[in-house]
């Protein structure tokens, strides 16, 4: 009598199944839990970033740092030192990208956000009032004006 040896295409055809359903539970659980250690890596670098931005503002006169798209070289150059480097939006897709500052009109009142995981600010800047302006949603942000902290 010969002996059979290796796995029938049934048997082949029920491990690839239970193998593609262990990937398909497996894969939605992973996304989230990059999109939670890149909410709590946003969350304390906003909290560094505000805490050096203070430190800003008490070293040169009661001024924040200048809105734009190079804010935090402000922090970088500034004497004290404030922050090493640059910091990047972990959400943000282009590469390298600085998380977002904006200031009030009347100066007297900032806020820095993330994206969020959804990668669309919300945020779009804070009033004389110190009151966030736009829709956070998802957006993560730190701010000296009436709406605090918010996405963490």
């Amino acid at each position: 009598m010969r002996e059979k040896r290796g796995f029938t295409l049934i048997e082949l055809i029920i491990v690839i199944a239970v193998i593609a359903i262990l990937i398909g539970i497996a894969l939605p659980r992973l996304r989230g839990m990059i999109d939670e250690g890149n909410t709590a890596k946003a969350a304390a670098e906003l909290r560094a970033l505000q805490a050096g931005v203070e430190s800003y503002y008490i070293h040169n006169s009661k001024v924040y740092p200048a809105a734009g798209a190079t804010w935090e070289s402000a922090l970088t150059g500034a004497t004290p030192k404030l922050i090493g480097t640059a910091l990047s939006d972990p959400f943000n897709t282009t590469a390298g990208t600085q998380y977002q500052f904006a200031k009030a009109t009347n100066g007297l009142y900032y806020v820095i956000w993330s994206v969020g995981p959804d990668n669309t600010a919300g945020v779009t800047g804070i009033s004389t009032a110190g009151v966030i302006t736009g829709t956070p949603g998802d957006d993560i942000y730190v701010s000296n004006g009436t709406s605090g902290t918010g996405g963490f």
